[in-house]
């Protein structure tokens, strides 16, 4: 592994401060606008653009949709990581937010199924997929440019995306809520849901005016200026391998074992911030009550991510995600029950330890670890396909969970938890075959295929052409 580089000059602290700041609120903006989805597929979708079907076949149908924003992210990896790759990370993510913004914008101005038909399912559906693309985009840049601007502390400053995503989920369902409580239940079924999405317009000229005052990382203009070094001493210019094939050739089992460590989280991920809360609304709790109970969690949760992260740069980074994934594995089995207890206090608890404390320590670290896996020429493309890929979990585990429960009578929680008691399994036994990333050095990873990668402690060998 190789150790942090004295070569590494300090970078311009304003410089820092901002790529964070712009990474955290991009972040924000976008998981404001992709967990919105989430929410309101939870708890209003299903009676505005499924109306034709019975509850149950409208849920499925409603979550069909949220899961296919996650099929759609690794996609988005794929283009924003192939040009960020190329170009630079600052253009890539002024682009995926204004995608983000718009779609979320047009969704809150879609016709309903009973004023258009099976139309509006359709360009749901559409938007939705445009989301998945653009949030796909957007974590692999924002990680980058706090990773890249920062010298120190990279699992601290990295967190700051991750952060974003809770508190983007607070922010939406506090506005949900705010928006149902305002204007009542059947006017929020009938108009008041919009008000949330029209909201992204807002939000996106925020975010852009920070973006747009960040400069390139100095780890990616580094390497651009070596290469423009080594196609002058070479008077022409060398051929370069795609990000995407750079990946998928020389490093096949980093990229794998990342989604296994990543996949667990967001299992739990989903389940906690998606399928709780129809679970609960189902089990006999208001939709306010379990609206306010997220929101709270949610708002904690930036705060265990950030904390477990710092964390991660004085022990590492595998011992936290292990230390996370063994205890969620365990945690799953105590989730259902404390809400089945119809408690509103327990409700509270269940997501509050779930999403807060034990779910930051896997999800946190991981900003970080995926920066660290792969060389500056592919890392944005192999960061963000490894994150992505593990973020399917988080959009199918609703999905699977509600076919579980409907053919799996009263066993069925018992056997949801073993699933994700299972996935956690996973994680650990890739942790165990990754090594320790949190020393490596960022700058001395600048070229594409020939880079050292750590696979159990020790660097895979290098690529032979």
């Amino acid at each position: 592994m190789q150790a942090a580089s004295p070569r590494q000059a300090p970078q311009d602290s304003s410089q820092l401060r901002r790529a964070v700041t712009s990474s955290f609120l991009g972040s924000v903006i976008e998981y404001y606008d992709f967990l919105l989805y989430s929410t309101a597929s939870a708890v209003v979708f299903a009676d505005v653009f499924f109306s034709n079907l019975s509850p149950v076949a409208g849920t499925l149908a409603s979550f069909t949709t949220f899961a296919t924003g996650y099929l759609a992210r690794p996609l988005g990896g794929i283009v924003f990581g192939h040009f960020g790759d190329r170009l630079g990370r600052k253009r890539m993510l002024v682009v995926t937010m204004s995608l983000m913004g718009v779609a979320s914008f047009l969704i809150g101005v879609l016709p309903t199924y009973g004023q258009a038909g099976t139309l509006a399912p359709v360009l749901l559906l559409l938007l939705r997929i445009v989301q998945g693309v653009a949030v796909g985009g957007e974590w692999g840049g924002a990680v980058l440019l706090s990773a890249e601007h920062a010298t120190g502390r990279r699992g601290l400053w990295a967190s700051f995306t991750n952060a974003g995503a809770p508190a983007g989920m607070a922010l939406s369902t506090v506005v949900l809520s705010a928006t149902s409580g305002a204007v009542g239940e059947q006017a929020f079924l009938d108009w008041g849901w919009r008000i949330p999405f029209l909201l992204s317009v807002v939000l996106l000229a925020v975010g852009l005016f920070v973006r747009l005052r960040v400069t390139e990382t100095p780890v990616f203009a580094e390497a651009e200026q070596k290469e423009k070094k080594q196609e002058k001493k070479q008077e022409s210019t060398p051929r370069r391998s795609l990000p995407l094939w750079d990946v998928l050739r020389h490093h096949p089992r980093v990229l794998l074992l990342s989604i296994g460590v990543g996949l667990s989280a967001f299992v739990f991920q989903g389940t906690v911030t998606t399928y709780i809360i129809s679970y609960a609304v189902q089990g006999g709790f208001a939709r306010q009550t379990v609206l306010n109970s997220l929101a709270v969690s949610s708002a904690l949760a930036m705060f265990g991510i950030i904390g477990w992260s710092a964390l991660s740069d004085r022990v590492g980074r595998r011992p936290v995600v292990m230390a996370g994934a063994l205890a969620v594995g365990a945690y799953s089995f105590a989730l259902f029950p404390l809400v089945d207890t119809g408690s509103t206090a327990l409700l509270v608890l269940a997501l509050v330890v779930g999403q807060s404390l034990v779910h930051p320590m896997m999800y946190g670290p991981l900003a970080a670890l995926y920066t660290e896996l792969f060389s500056t020429r592919s890392r944005y493309t192999g960061a963000s396909l490894g994150y992505q890929i593990a973020g399917l979990g988080a959009g199918f585990a609703p999905l699977i969970f509600t076919e579980v429960r409907a053919d799996a009578g009263g066993g069925a929680m018992v056997l949801i938890s073993a699933i994700i008691a299972a996935f956690c399994l996973g994680t650990v036994v890739c942790l165990a075959l990754l090594g320790e990333t949190s020393r490596t050095d960022l700058t001395g990873m600048s070229t594409d295929s020939s880079t050292p990668l750590p696979v159990n402690g020790q660097a895979e060998a290098a690529p032979t052409s």
